[in-house]
């Protein structure tokens, strides 16, 4: 068998065992909800600052921000990041 069917394999098999309620031998990291209007008035940024830094829509996060939507994927671990260590964000995009 193949290096990629044994990876493929492992994968499958660990996840019948999240599936089943079973701990596989990885970590699973869910990122924290962000009070993303919270966060925005830290960095001190407007809605519109804050989207052009950070990559996102004004009109997502203007959605955000009211709850009608949430973050989810890699926008929330970004997030995350930024409310972390938002200057290490800003450097990381600017190079």
């Amino acid at each position: 068998m193949s290096t990629a069917f044994d990876s493929i394999k492992l994968g499958l098999l660990e996840a019948i065992e999240h599936a089943e309620g079973r701990l596989p031998q990885t970590r699973i990291h869910r990122p924290r909800p962000v009070n993303i209007k919270e966060l925005r008035n830290k960095v001190s940024m407007t809605q519109e600052q804050f989207a052009a830094c950070f990559g996102f829509s004004t009109a997502t996060l203007r959605h955000w921000e009211r709850g009608d939507r949430m973050p989810q994927g890699a926008a929330l671990v970004l997030l995350n990041v930024i409310a972390h260590n938002p200057n290490a964000v800003i450097e990381a995009l600017a190079s």
